[in-house]
């Protein structure tokens, strides 16, 4: 009895923790990074044009020093929609892996910048307080840098092929 049991951990352990298993598992992860990060840009991005989202991030631009100057060129409702359009431009670039990777790059590469504002809020933002709403939300944007960081690596090795073995040669020969 010891010896079935046994064999069948054996066997499930050479199923689920094989190199087969790693690579789907790997694979599924890195399609549900990449275009979870699309569909929230494209959505969130299409929300900027709401007069509700314009009135829900006006008090975060105002208090940034890197964003306050935009109100009062383009005004509440106008930075609101160049938010938007840059959010939504952003997630079909990185979505454009599917047959460049250099644009994906790109993508990824506003991705960073997108994401260190929103999280620059949490520094800038009075009254932070970890629990509200608003923070929550400025919350999960480190996340979101970080798939955007991942994916803008994602796409570089793309470009780059050899530069990724070399650079996974080099960090296999630095944990051994």
């Amino acid at each position: 009895m010891e010896t079935r049991t046994h064999s069948r951990t054996a066997t499930l352990d050479a199923s689920i923790f094989s190199q087969p298993t790693a690579q789907r598992a790997m694979h599924i992860g890195s399609v549900v990074t990449r275009f979870g990060l699309v569909f929230i840009l494209v959505v969130i991005g299409s929300l900027k044009f709401t007069a509700a989202e314009a009135a829900a991030i006006q008090p975060l631009v105002t208090h940034s020093s890197l964003f306050a100057w935009m109100n009062g060129v383009l005004g509440v409702a106008g930075t609101s929609n160049f938010f938007g359009i840059f959010e939504i431009a952003t997630g079909l670039l990185i979505a454009a892996r599917l047959f460049s990777p250099r644009l994906s790059a790109l993508g990824s590469a506003m991705a960073i910048v997108i994401f260190l504002g929103t999280v620059s809020f949490i520094f800038t933002t009075p009254g932070f307080s970890p629990g509200t709403m608003i923070d929550q939300f400025l919350f999960k944007d480190i996340t979101l840098l970080g798939a955007s960081i991942w994916t803008f690596g994602e796409a570089l090795s793309a470009i780059h092929p050899n530069a990724s073995r070399a650079t996974d040669a080099d960090a296999t020969a630095v944990a051994s």
